[in-house]
């Protein structure tokens, strides 16, 4: 009869909810029962807890929840069938999954303290990639101790690669901070266990362990990065030669991910370190690249060398590009498999099985569109390693460019979308505009035949692609081309459709905006509800940002030629900044409409009827986010905008001053919005001196320096003060220059929170200051005293360095 129920779905579905769980425990409890009717009942209580928690298990009364609690793990205890108990320990991991709250509280104590008696490794992998980092931090002590004493269990080969997996699973998601102190005993016990599995796979040629524990180094190395470099000499030259003797076929996995091992902790330890072995370590993957032609396509040595290659490339830097004539061929080869699909009706997709390895998308009632997965996974690392290619080599990719553009512009098509498949959707417009950098040195003739070739494709892609991250990855990289390709890359066709698009996009945020409103007004509306809401609602944000982005590169490149076409869009963009508008909308609208008035210069002011007055009004929002963007916005103004801006510098004057000089200006959440004050109110002086008194300005801007936060700003404050100081203005040096020290300080504490990069210009012209004050002896030993320590070894370091 059990067997019975089991098997025939519809006596299942009857059973009321609360009643399943109970239900299925007897069934697996049953050990008189049929192997094969224990394992469904399993299946379907481990499915039950993931799709349906909520509405089976809360309503359970508290006694039969705590039974059921004792009952699974008492089972877990009792049970002798390894693959039936392997499937009680994931129904408890999802049960415990369920039973930690979104502050990393867990609700079933006594279940983690069995996980750490008996170490059942499935579940402490799953709950440490599950709840990572919350996980690791509260239990790290705990839960490497437990690994590390089951890894030593050498009477039990399958549970030493359990815990091995489990330990993986933990260090992929720790943070460094906390793996560090435990880095030590972590090498020996992973380095001791290495050698023993290597003289276990030389006699008896068992590999399930050191397949594992070889993957646990690599995740420990990549966690600890630069302070794996110590352990570096322990682990390389057995790895070195499991590469070079790992060579039967049923040793292609544990080859694989040995390569994989030797990258990652390259990667880890850097290219100082690794460089003593890096010859030695290209030959081993260069003569398996020669045999990458032989190897079967489901050989998993494959990605595992894909990976390789790339994370060698970003090793090595320009000395990898010997390599490319040897690599590129079978990355190509492997970034080129066509997909298997197929249309089918829904009863033709349900005869097929999962084993068949076809995933598919809903159509309809009736249809289901289909792609064949094999294969899928090697094309979608392989596009990321192109992508890597490109960004670390530049030029010295050109050779290729042509050959992987039209392999990547056809996959801006493809729509299957899958965590895994990520990169088939995401790299192919990630590439464009690093491809197009890498084909500038062939002239510009070849780089606006390539562009053309990207053009269409992405346009049509901004206006097709239904997922939103995909989406927001192809306008942020169509956004890079035209800033690369610049003025002239849009013909009228490219505007029109564009205009269309972007119009399209900024209606359809207005209109989702008004239906979560309504949503909110539902009588099902509750918290639940809300979560989902704010997720889409981020979504819609980062589209606009996105919007922005483009709108941004187009102002960039064309200046006011652009306004005529802009002006279809205006209605929207004032639409953002209306004051009942969510600060979101807000701040991306003044981000455009301070692009309009950065690169239109004097023609913006057509326009000023509708973004002034909410620009000056904004300066002192309550949001942050708003105030950075209106305060960049009348920087620009100063800066940018010609004579009609000239009274509305002087109205912002004040507006800012109050910003800057509030209580709380320079907290973490305001500091950047006063930066942007701070900028702007030195613009002003600077670009607009008759519109303000400078002279009883200049101290208190002294006053307000450094700025260290927004890079960008820094170095617009510094060249100002340079400029200052050149000209031997009175304020700012002083009467006797007795100010000098107070400009010392500011120039070190620039340095110390690396405000400035040392091959910025505006570092020489501080350089220059701090040099002509070391030439008058008594003036150099009067400002240095005055400094810190560590002052005084930011201005050293300033000196040496530009």
């Amino acid at each position: 009869i059990l067997i019975i129920c089991l098997l025939i779905g519809e006596t299942y579905e009857n059973i009321p909810g609360q009643s399943k769980i109970t239900f299925l425990l007897q069934a697996i409890r049953n050990t008189t029962a049929a192997e094969e009717a224990r394992q469904m009942a399993a299946v379907l209580l481990r499915r039950l807890l993931s799709s349906a928690f909520d509405e089976v298990y809360p309503t359970l009364p508290s006694d039969v929840q705590t039974a059921i609690k004792s009952e699974l793990l008492m089972i877990i205890q009792m049970e002798t069938q390894s693959s039936m108990r392997k499937k009680v320990c994931d129904i408890a991991a999802e049960l415990a999954r369920n039973l930690i709250d979104e502050d990393g509280n867990n609700q079933w104590p006594e279940g983690l303290k069995f996980l750490f008696d008996s170490v059942t490794c499935n579940a402490v992998g799953q709950m440490a990639t599950d709840f990572a980092p919350g996980f690791q931090k509260k239990f790290h002590e705990k839960v490497i101790a437990a690994l590390l004493q089951t890894m030593e269990d050498q009477g039990n080969q399958r549970v030493q690669a359990h815990a091995a997996a489990a330990l993986i699973n933990f260090t992929e998601d720790c943070p460094k901070s906390l793996l560090i102190p435990y880095l030590d005993n972590l090498v020996k016990h992973l380095h001791s266990i290495m050698v023993l599995k290597l003289q276990e796979l030389i006699q008896k040629g068992t590999k399930l362990v050191l397949e594992q524990v070889v993957t646990s180094i690599a995740s420990v190395a990549d966690t600890a990065e630069e302070k794996f470099v110590p352990y570096y000499d322990l682990f390389m030259p057995s790895l070195k030669h499991i590469v070079e003797n790992a060579v039967q076929k049923e040793l292609r996995l544990l080859r694989g991910k040995t390569i994989e091992c030797i990258s990652l902790i390259g990667l880890a330890v850097g290219k100082e370190k690794f460089m003593q072995d890096a010859s030695d370590v290209m030959q081993l993957l260069l003569k398996t690249q020669t045999d990458f032609n032989d190897m079967e396509d489901d050989d998993p040595q494959i990605s595992y060398m894909i990976s390789a290659w790339a994370r060698m490339c970003k090793i090595l830097g320009k000395e990898f590009q010997q390599y490319l004539p040897v690599v590129m061929g079978p990355l190509m080869k492997t970034a080129s498999i066509k997909p298997e699909v197929a249309l089918l009706d829904t009863q033709d997709m349900e005869n097929m099985s999962d084993d068949d390895g076809w995933e598919f998308v809903n159509l309809g009632d009736q249809q289901s569109f289909g792609i064949k997965t094999a294969g899928l996974e090697e094309k979608s690392t392989a596009c990321q390693m192109l992508v890597c290619y490109a960004k670390e080599l530049k030029e010295g990719f050109v050779e290729y460019t042509e050959q992987v553009v039209k392999l990547m512009v056809p996959l801006l098509k493809f729509y299957f979308h899958d965590d895994i498949l990520q990169p088939l959707n995401t790299k192919p417009a990630e590439s464009m505009p690093l491809l197009l950098e890498c084909a500038r040195v062939r002239g510009p003739e070849y780089l606006t035949q390539m562009w053309h070739f990207m053009c269409d494709a992405l346009i049509k892609a901004i206006g097709t692609e239904p997922d939103s991250d995909v989406l927001s990855e192809i306008m942020h990289s169509f956004a890079k081309c035209i800033e690369v390709m610049g003025d002239g890359c849009l013909n009228n066709e490219h505007f029109e459709e564009l205009g269309g698009i972007l119009k399209a996009k900024l209606e359809e945020h207005f209109k989702n905006q008004e239906l979560r409103q309504v949503k909110r007004q539902d009588e099902d509306y509750d918290e639940q509800v809300e979560e989902s809401l704010q997720d889409e609602d981020d979504n819609d944000v980062y589209i606009l940002t996105k919007v922005s982005d483009i709108l941004h590169s187009i102002f960039s490149s064309y200046k006011e030629k652009v306004l005529p076409w802009f002006e279809q869009l205006l209605p929207l963009i004032v639409n953002l900044i209306c004051p009942h508008r969510p600060w979101p909308d807000r701040q991306w609208g003044l981000c455009i409409f301070d692009d309009v008035i950065e690169h239109c210069s004097p023609a913006s002011f057509k326009y000023a009827e509708y973004f002034l007055r909410p620009m000056l009004q904004y300066v002192c929002d309550n949001s942050p986010e708003v105030r950075q963007a209106a305060a960049y916005g009348l920087g620009v103004m100063a800066q940018y905008g010609g004579d009609n801006y000239r009274p509305f510098c002087t109205e912002a004057l004040p507006l800012l001053v109050r910003v800057i000089q509030s209580a709380d200006s320079k907290t973490k959440e305001n500091v950047n919005a006063t930066e942007n004050c701070i900028s702007a109110v030195g613009k002003i002086m600077k670009f607009k001196p008759d519109c303000v008194n400078v002279e009883e300005v200049l101290p208190h801007w002294l006053s307000w320096l450094p700025l260290h936060e927004d890079k960008e700003e820094a170095v617009q404050t510094f060249n100002y003060l340079c400029d200052l100081i050149e000209s031997n203005h009175p304020i700012v040096l002083g009467p006797n220059n007795t100010n000098l020290p107070k400009i010392f300080s500011i120039i070190a504490e620039g340095e110390m929170h690396e405000a400035i990069k040392h091959e910025d210009p505006c570092a020489k012209r501080l350089a220059n200051v701090v040099r002509q004050v070391q030439t008058s002896g008594g003036l150099w030993t009067e400002c240095i005293a005055q400094l810190s320590p560590e002052q005084q070894a930011a201005i050293q370091e300033l000196l040496n360095s530009a």
